[in-house]
């Protein structure tokens, strides 16, 4: 197996379980907060609000590091 493929599934595999915690521990209380079907969708959708907020975070964040990498080391 090649150090590309090793990163490729190391990533993948990070990608998975970051879903599924942010599934267990952000969707499912938001979801079980609420009885009424659409407070539970509109939870639901405000909780993928958050997700998409922190991804573009992270990305931010590893942009950031790309950029500067070389003038910091």
């Amino acid at each position: 197996m090649s150090n590309d493929a090793i990163v490729q599934l190391v990533a993948v595999g990070a990608g998975i379980v970051g879903l599924f915690a942010f599934l267990a521990l952000v969707t499912v209380p938001v979801a079980s907060a609420y009885e009424r079907v659409w407070e539970r969708l509109v939870a639901g959708l405000l909780s993928l609000w958050v997700l998409a907020a922190l991804m573009g975070v992270g990305a931010l964040v590893g942009a950031a590091v790309i950029y500067y990498w070389p003038r910091l080391f």
